[in-house]
């Protein structure tokens, strides 16, 4: 499994164990990951402008990659299953 965003290896794998203690969790996104992003955002990022933009850029970004390479390959699969819409 290829995962992005683009950062060293050494840090993905300290980070994946975070991901793999959600996983356990059972960590949705129906509100669970909503809650623990604005949680850590709330308890971790100061509380200046310049740090609430820069974690509000993570998360639209994020947002942007998984449109770009998740979402995007999926709905090109779905058209050539089942037909373009004329």
């Amino acid at each position: 499994m290829i995962i992005i965003p683009y950062i060293k290896q050494e840090r993905r794998k300290q980070l994946d164990l975070i991901v793999s203690e959600m996983w356990a969790a059972h960590v949705e996104a129906n509100g669970d990951l909503n809650y623990i992003l604005y949680a850590f955002c709330k308890r971790c990022v100061p509380v200046s402008y310049n740090s609430l933009k820069n974690y509000c850029g993570e998360l639209e970004e994020c947002a942007a990659e998984i449109r770009r390479t998740i979402t995007g390959p999926y709905e090109d699969k779905k058209k050539d299953e089942n037909g373009r819409i004329d």
